[in-house]
């Protein structure tokens, strides 16, 4: 379906909420009801019908995917709009940053337009060092970067002691002002910031349009309504689910969505049509909806929903490997296919499993900088390059073993006391850097590369942006010999680093508005900060990354249920449905009913397809083997339940398995015995007159006295219905045991009945 097809053919709560006018409007826009192509629309419909420029529009997200496919699939409505209009389109975070760097008086605040972003981790390294310099008694320092973020409310309303009546209501000051004197701010100051000075300032934008408005916590409401002016001059036009809120441990409270609608006074509209699922999973997805009205499907399609029970994790992912092999045999592509879990440490088991049986896989793992010890290094060298501010960062770059100079920290601090002191732009203050360390190789030699660094890279750009090429970088750097090309890992980390250094070029090369080299460095740092490695969605032109969804590499999907949020998949199997894992243990009822929705999020990512899956023998503390609640709340109709068996179907399916996995073992050992042994053949061939020739008894005897003192001692283990025996062999699948009275027995590793004492 075209994007002008879905545009002619809104429904009637869509057409509603597009060309709605009202001062404020939040949109209750139940799962699969087309929200995204809701706001594509509004977005639309203001520009073209209301002549509302873009740059008069701030569009906010929470993810940057949501915020690529909203400019994505502008422009390619509109090939004319520029990335430079839709300056305004991202996330909180992206946005406040953009109209710090170039709409507010940062100054006013105590920082300057070339300060960097810092994330939760620096920050909190960067209290502890507050902390210990001042001698502040801080408790439960371990939780010192939660801390900061719950109780900063608290400090600013007035009060003078903290909830545990120590001195972190002295460190806040103390940390913004240090802060402020190395030109930095946190992910919070970014909000906190903008919204003083949009408060006291005339700009505001003239339509306010939010995503997932259900997933903001207080400090974005505040910063809401600070965009909309203290005059609501802005209008605000806010969609989300409040059946979706599944993440109260970033702050998010399932009240957010009421809390806006009542504190803007906003309409409230819906979108109750679902298009994703069939109608057997809406059925079921509506006996766990906490608010609003039921979920109509504009699918007539049923289908069973699958139940299965499994031994344990292990047989389940040989199952599902069959399983997804079986349907992509029948056409399905892997990338429609999602396997989804309670906890990340589950998807250890199906990653094994899937490589071996050649199963292609992707898992859904966020990876930061600092997985990348040379990375997370290389980019606190470009961070002090374009903030010569940043003492912290420099004193890392100094004191790190692996990469930096080796100084010790009363070193480190010392050459940076001197250089931080010099004034001048940033080459001049590397200059003062390595002026003061005096050594050879390692981050001094780096430092002084960075001198230049900016007259190099501009010499090398053409008319066209043309930028110098990672390798050429690596090698100007003399990264090559900076990571010991002679070491196990040195392969993989030249990768990762020149694959940095091609995103970085081409985020540089695409500098527009006369912004020099630095400038595009440090925007390039700032968004490895807020997001990780990748550069994501306000720090390029969104139509790079056109086309992107059909260069989609065609594996299946291994993602936790939060993970899963946003996405949908032609078939989905949810694994560990037992009691203790979905739904977790919970303390309280707010718990209760965030693990309630956050499983009708799992099960409504399906579009035909749904299986659900729980253990026999979950093999995790507290996690009971037996099946959840939440499938008995399913209406039983929906179900074909593979789960339910007598005694004796359960027994015959155990001995069957133990069958199957006995006839792999012989036939392994027959093709072992069929090949000749490579020591009998080279006896032979040596013309060994002994070979086969028996030992006597007092021969035996006298090998057995001589390695008497090395021979390995018996292990012993336990079976809860043969008690202690002990172990006579085992391989990668079975162990055979030796138990009086009982004689010998063989297990299968898998079903865990033995334990190893």
């Amino acid at each position: 379906m075209t994007e002008e097809t879905k545009q002619i053919h809104l429904n009637e709560y869509q057409r509603a909420a597009v060309l709605d006018e009202s001062p404020a409007c939040v949109v209750n826009a139940n799962v699969g009801s087309g929200k995204t192509t809701v706001l594509i629309e509004k977005i639309l419909y203001l520009h073209q019908e209301k002549q509302v420029p873009l740059e008069r529009m701030v569009v906010l997200t929470f993810t940057n995917k949501a915020a690529d496919e909203i400019t994505e699939r502008l422009m390619r409505r509109e090939p004319q709009i520029t990335s430079e209009q839709v300056q305004g389109f991202g996330t909180f975070h992206s946005v406040a940053l953009r109209l710090l760097k170039d709409r507010l008086p940062v100054e006013q605040e105590g920082w300057t337009k070339e300060f960097t972003v810092m994330d939760p981790d620096e920050e909190t390294d960067l209290a502890l060092d507050i902390i210990t310099e001042q001698g502040l008694k801080v408790k439960y320092r371990n939780r010192l970067k939660k801390r900061l973020e719950q109780e900063y409310q608290a400090y600013l309303t007035g009060k003078t002691e903290s909830r545990y009546k120590d001195d972190l209501f002295r460190l806040y000051p103390l940390l913004l002002e240090e802060k402020k004197r190395q030109n930095k701010m946190s992910f919070a100051d970014l909000l906190r910031v903008s919204m003083n000075l949009l408060s006291d300032g005339e700009w505001h934008p003239e339509w306010v349009i939010v995503d997932e408005v259900q997933d903001s916590d207080r400090l974005q409401l505040e910063f809401l309504e600070a965009l909309c002016g203290p005059q609501k001059s802005a209008k605000l036009f806010a969609v989300g689910d409040p059946n979706q809120v599944i993440y109260s441990w970033r702050g998010t409270g399932e009240n957010m969505f009421f809390l806006l609608k009542h504190r803007f006074g906003a309409k409230e509209l819906t979108l109750p049509v679902n298009y994703r699922s069939n109608a057997s999973i809406l059925e079921a997805a509506n006996r766990f909806l906490q608010f609003g009205e039921q979920i109509r499907g504009s699918r007539e399609e049923t289908g069973k929903i699958v139940v299965k029970n499994h031994y344990d994790p292990f047989q389940e992912a040989e199952y599902l490997a069959e399983r997804i092999r079986t349907f992509h045999e029948k056409g399905e592509p892997y990338s429609g296919i999602a396997v989804f879990y309670r906890l990340q440490k589950q998807s250890e088991i199906l990653v094994k499993v899937f490589e071996r049986q050649g199963i292609p896989c992707e898992l859904s793992v966020k990876k930061t900088l600092k997985d990348i010890p040379v990375l997370d290094w290389l980019v606190k060298v470009f961070r002090f390059s374009v903030n010569p501010a940043d003492a912290q960062t420099a004193m890392q770059v100094l004191t790190d073993t692996r990469y930096g100079e080796k100084c010790t920290k009363k070193q480190a601090q010392d050459i940076v006391r001197r250089a931080i002191g010099e004034k001048g732009e940033t080459s001049e203050r590397i200059a003062a850097v390595t002026a003061v360390s005096g050594k050879a190789g390692g981050s001094d030699q780096f430092f002084r590369k960075m001198q230049g660094f900016q007259d190099y890279f501009s010499d090398r750009r053409t008319g066209e942006g043309e930028s110098p090429s990672a390798e050429e970088l690596f090698a100007y750097f003399g990264l090559k010999e900076m990571l010991h090309p002679t070491s196990a890992e040195y392969a993989s980390d030249e990768e990762k680093v020149i694959g940095f250094l091609e995103r970085m070029c081409t985020a540089c090369s695409a500098g527009t508005g006369g912004r020099d080299f630095t400038d595009c460095v440090r925007e390039f740092i700032n968004s490895s900060a807020l997001y990780g490695m990748k550069l994501d969605a306000g720090e390029k032109a969104a139509d790079e990354e056109k086309g992107a969804e059909e260069a989609d590499t065609d594996t299946v999907k291994l993602m936790t249920l939060h993970a899963s949020k946003g996405l949908e998949f032609d078939t989905v199997f949810l694994t560990g449905m037992n009691q203790g894992l979905i739904p977790l243990r919970c303390r309280n009822f707010e718990q209760e009913e965030e693990e309630r929705r956050l499983f009708f999020v799992g099960i409504t990512r399906a579009r035909n397809e749904l299986e659900l899956s729980w253990y026999t023998n979950p093999g995790e503390p507290g996690v009971l083997g037996e099946p959840s609640r939440y499938l008995q709340m399913i209406p039983q109709h929906l179900l074909k339940r593979d789960d339910v068996r007598t005694e004796e179907e359960k027994r015959n399916n155990l001995q069957q398995m133990r069958r199957e996995v006995q006839e792999q073992i012989r036939k392994k050992r027959t093709e072992s015995e069929l090949k000749p042994e490579k020591k009998d053949l080279e006896k032979k061939e040596a013309g060994d007159e002994d070979l086969g020739k028996k030992e006597t008894g007092d021969e035996v005897l006298g090998k057995e006295k001589a390695g008497s003192g090395t021979k390995p001692p018996e292990q012993r283990v336990r079976h809860r219905k043969y008690g202690e025996g002990i172990l006579v062999s085992e391989d990668e699948m079975m162990v055979e045991v030796e138990f009086p009275g009982y004689g010998r027995k063989q297990f299968l590793k898998a079903f865990g009945e033995e334990e190893m004492l």
